[in-house]
Protein backbone atom coordinates (compact mmCIF):
# COMPACT_ATOMS: atom_id res chain seq x y z
CA UNK A 1 0.00 0.00 0.00
CA UNK A 2 1.77 3.14 -1.31
CA UNK A 3 1.98 6.77 0.64
CA UNK A 4 3.02 10.07 -0.87
CA UNK A 5 6.41 11.15 0.62
CA UNK A 6 5.72 13.27 3.64
CA UNK A 7 2.28 12.79 4.21
CA UNK A 8 0.16 9.57 6.26
CA UNK A 9 -2.28 9.46 3.38
CA UNK A 10 -2.65 6.63 1.36
CA UNK A 11 -2.18 6.44 -2.44
CA UNK A 12 -4.80 5.47 -4.92
CA UNK A 13 -4.75 5.58 -8.62
CA UNK A 14 -7.32 7.26 -10.62
CA UNK A 15 -9.60 5.20 -12.86
CA UNK A 16 -9.68 7.99 -15.68
CA UNK A 17 -6.21 9.85 -15.83
CA UNK A 18 -3.68 6.87 -13.56
CA UNK A 19 -2.52 9.40 -11.65
CA UNK A 20 -1.24 8.45 -8.15
CA UNK A 21 -3.39 11.11 -5.94
CA UNK A 22 -4.02 11.05 -1.91
CA UNK A 23 -7.27 8.98 -0.89
CA UNK A 24 -8.96 11.80 0.53
CA UNK A 25 -8.45 14.02 -2.49
CA UNK A 26 -9.98 11.75 -4.80
CA UNK A 27 -13.39 11.56 -5.51
CA UNK A 28 -15.51 8.38 -5.21
CA UNK A 29 -18.06 7.22 -7.51
CA UNK A 30 -19.40 3.44 -6.62
CA UNK A 31 -15.90 1.67 -6.35
CA UNK A 32 -14.44 3.88 -8.48
CA UNK A 33 -11.72 6.67 -7.61
CA UNK A 34 -11.32 10.08 -9.73
CA UNK A 35 -8.84 12.57 -9.11
CA UNK A 36 -9.92 16.19 -8.69
CA UNK A 37 -8.68 17.08 -12.38
CA UNK A 38 -11.16 14.19 -13.81
CA UNK A 39 -13.80 14.52 -11.47
CA UNK A 40 -16.29 16.92 -13.56
CA UNK A 41 -15.69 15.18 -16.90
CA UNK A 42 -15.97 11.92 -15.41
CA UNK A 43 -19.35 12.77 -13.78
CA UNK A 44 -20.60 14.12 -17.24
CA UNK A 45 -19.78 10.61 -19.08
CA UNK A 46 -22.05 9.48 -16.22
CA UNK A 47 -24.72 11.71 -16.65
CA UNK A 48 -24.07 11.09 -20.67
CA UNK A 49 -24.37 7.04 -19.63
CA UNK A 50 -21.29 5.87 -20.55
CA UNK A 51 -19.59 3.94 -18.38
CA UNK A 52 -15.48 4.71 -18.72
CA UNK A 53 -14.13 2.08 -16.82
CA UNK A 54 -15.96 -0.52 -19.31
CA UNK A 55 -15.32 1.39 -21.94
CA UNK A 56 -11.38 1.44 -21.09
CA UNK A 57 -11.66 -2.47 -20.29
CA UNK A 58 -13.61 -3.11 -23.95
CA UNK A 59 -10.33 -1.99 -25.39
CA UNK A 60 -7.65 -3.70 -24.20
CA UNK A 61 -6.08 -6.36 -26.00
CA UNK A 62 -5.14 -9.63 -24.57
CA UNK A 63 -1.42 -10.32 -25.11
CA UNK A 64 -1.19 -13.99 -26.35
CA UNK A 65 0.50 -17.19 -25.04
CA UNK A 66 3.39 -17.16 -27.57
CA UNK A 67 4.34 -13.32 -26.73
CA UNK A 68 4.71 -13.84 -23.52
CA UNK A 69 6.41 -16.95 -23.37
CA UNK A 70 9.14 -15.06 -25.78
CA UNK A 71 9.02 -11.84 -22.65
CA UNK A 72 9.60 -14.37 -20.40
CA UNK A 73 12.82 -15.50 -21.88
CA UNK A 74 14.09 -11.79 -22.08
CA UNK A 75 13.68 -11.74 -18.38
CA UNK A 76 14.84 -15.01 -17.87
CA UNK A 77 18.36 -14.07 -19.74
CA UNK A 78 18.77 -10.57 -17.83
CA UNK A 79 17.93 -11.90 -14.23
CA UNK A 80 20.57 -14.85 -14.85
CA UNK A 81 23.26 -12.51 -15.60
CA UNK A 82 22.15 -10.65 -12.45
CA UNK A 83 22.44 -14.38 -10.23
CA UNK A 84 25.69 -15.24 -12.61
CA UNK A 85 27.09 -11.55 -11.15
CA UNK A 86 25.39 -11.88 -7.74
CA UNK A 87 27.47 -15.35 -7.45
CA UNK A 88 30.67 -14.41 -8.40
CA UNK A 89 31.05 -11.28 -6.24
CA UNK A 90 28.68 -11.96 -3.29
CA UNK A 91 28.38 -16.11 -2.82
CA UNK A 92 31.90 -17.38 -4.25
CA UNK A 93 33.64 -16.14 -0.84
CA UNK A 94 31.00 -18.24 0.97
CA UNK A 95 31.41 -21.38 -0.84
CA UNK A 96 33.46 -23.56 1.73
CA UNK A 97 36.61 -24.54 -0.15
CA UNK A 98 37.24 -27.98 -0.57
CA UNK A 99 39.25 -30.01 1.74
CA UNK A 100 38.49 -33.50 0.10
CA UNK A 101 40.58 -36.20 -0.67
CA UNK A 102 40.47 -37.97 -4.19
CA UNK A 103 38.55 -41.50 -2.92
CA UNK A 104 37.17 -40.54 -0.25
CA UNK A 105 33.86 -39.31 0.76
CA UNK A 106 33.39 -35.57 2.10
CA UNK A 107 33.34 -35.27 5.76
CA UNK A 108 29.97 -34.00 8.19
CA UNK A 109 31.17 -29.93 8.09
CA UNK A 110 31.65 -29.55 4.45
CA UNK A 111 28.83 -30.73 3.80
CA UNK A 112 26.91 -29.08 6.15
CA UNK A 113 29.26 -25.66 4.75
CA UNK A 114 27.90 -26.75 1.31
CA UNK A 115 24.12 -27.37 1.48
CA UNK A 116 23.97 -23.70 3.84
CA UNK A 117 25.93 -21.63 1.21
CA UNK A 118 23.35 -23.34 -1.48
CA UNK A 119 20.12 -22.47 0.90
CA UNK A 120 21.48 -19.15 1.11
CA UNK A 121 22.02 -18.65 -2.74
CA UNK A 122 18.74 -20.21 -3.44
CA UNK A 123 16.58 -17.40 -0.82
CA UNK A 124 18.66 -14.38 -2.44
CA UNK A 125 17.89 -15.16 -6.40
CA UNK A 126 13.90 -16.17 -5.34
CA UNK A 127 14.47 -12.49 -3.09
CA UNK A 128 16.07 -10.73 -6.32
CA UNK A 129 13.52 -12.54 -8.72
CA UNK A 130 10.52 -11.82 -6.93
CA UNK A 131 11.65 -8.10 -5.98
CA UNK A 132 12.52 -7.48 -10.07
CA UNK A 133 9.33 -8.62 -10.86
CA UNK A 134 6.96 -6.94 -8.26
CA UNK A 135 8.98 -3.62 -8.63
CA UNK A 136 9.09 -3.29 -12.38
CA UNK A 137 5.43 -4.17 -12.55
CA UNK A 138 4.00 -1.64 -9.78
CA UNK A 139 6.16 0.90 -11.23
CA UNK A 140 6.58 0.92 -14.63
CA UNK A 141 3.76 -1.16 -15.29
CA UNK A 142 5.51 -4.42 -16.96
CA UNK A 143 8.65 -6.40 -16.73
CA UNK A 144 11.68 -5.46 -18.90
CA UNK A 145 11.06 -8.12 -21.14
CA UNK A 146 7.31 -7.54 -21.66
CA UNK A 147 8.33 -3.72 -22.21
CA UNK A 148 10.65 -4.44 -24.74
CA UNK A 149 7.61 -6.73 -26.18
CA UNK A 150 5.45 -3.58 -25.40
CA UNK A 151 3.11 -6.05 -22.96
CA UNK A 152 1.99 -4.41 -19.53
CA UNK A 153 0.29 -5.99 -16.80
CA UNK A 154 -2.68 -4.65 -15.49
CA UNK A 155 -6.35 -4.57 -14.06
CA UNK A 156 -9.23 -5.84 -15.07
CA UNK A 157 -10.53 -2.58 -15.79
CA UNK A 158 -6.71 -1.62 -17.33
CA UNK A 159 -5.97 0.49 -14.26
CA UNK A 160 -2.26 -0.11 -12.63
CA UNK A 161 -1.29 -3.24 -10.88
CA UNK A 162 -0.28 -2.05 -6.60
CA UNK A 163 2.98 -3.41 -5.13
CA UNK A 164 1.17 -5.82 -2.94
CA UNK A 165 -1.23 -7.53 -5.43
CA UNK A 166 2.52 -7.18 -8.31
CA UNK A 167 4.03 -9.61 -5.03
CA UNK A 168 1.32 -11.64 -4.93
CA UNK A 169 1.13 -12.51 -8.24
CA UNK A 170 4.83 -13.41 -8.41
CA UNK A 171 4.30 -15.87 -5.54
CA UNK A 172 0.44 -17.09 -7.46
CA UNK A 173 3.03 -18.10 -10.06
CA UNK A 174 4.20 -20.92 -8.23
CA UNK A 175 1.24 -22.45 -8.31
CA UNK A 176 1.17 -22.08 -11.98
CA UNK A 177 4.21 -23.90 -12.11
CA UNK A 178 3.59 -26.96 -9.64
CA UNK A 179 0.50 -28.10 -11.79
CA UNK A 180 3.18 -29.02 -14.55
CA UNK A 181 2.77 -25.63 -16.41
CA UNK A 182 -1.06 -25.88 -16.89
CA UNK A 183 -1.53 -22.78 -14.92
CA UNK A 184 0.69 -21.15 -18.02
CA UNK A 185 -0.82 -23.54 -20.74
CA UNK A 186 -4.59 -21.98 -19.58
CA UNK A 187 -3.33 -18.63 -21.07
CA UNK A 188 -3.66 -19.90 -24.68
CA UNK A 189 -7.45 -21.17 -23.99
CA UNK A 190 -8.74 -18.54 -21.51
CA UNK A 191 -11.04 -15.55 -23.23
CA UNK A 192 -9.18 -12.86 -21.66
CA UNK A 193 -5.77 -14.89 -22.15
CA UNK A 194 -5.95 -15.21 -18.28
CA UNK A 195 -3.10 -17.95 -16.49
CA UNK A 196 -3.68 -19.21 -13.36
CA UNK A 197 -2.04 -16.46 -11.49
CA UNK A 198 -3.52 -13.87 -12.95
CA UNK A 199 -7.13 -15.18 -12.28
CA UNK A 200 -6.23 -15.26 -8.77
CA UNK A 201 -4.43 -11.89 -8.45
CA UNK A 202 -7.38 -10.51 -11.18
CA UNK A 203 -4.87 -9.29 -13.92
CA UNK A 204 -4.51 -9.19 -17.60
CA UNK A 205 -1.43 -9.06 -19.83
CA UNK A 206 -2.42 -6.52 -22.25
CA UNK A 207 -0.62 -4.81 -25.60
CA UNK A 208 -0.18 -1.64 -24.79
CA UNK A 209 -2.66 0.90 -26.30
CA UNK A 210 0.17 2.35 -28.85
CA UNK A 211 0.24 -0.85 -30.08
CA UNK A 212 -3.14 -2.16 -29.90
Amino acid sequence: MATIPGSDSEVRYCAECGRPSAIDELARFGDIMVCPDCKSSYAQKLREGVTPVAAAAARLVYAGFWIRVLASILDGIILLVVDYLLQLTVLRPLMPQSQVQPGMAPDAAFRAMFAGAVGIAALINMAINCCYEAFFVAKAGATPGKMALGLKVVRPDGGPVGLGRAFGRYFAKFLSTIILGIGYIMVGFDSEKRGLHDMICATRVVKRQEQA
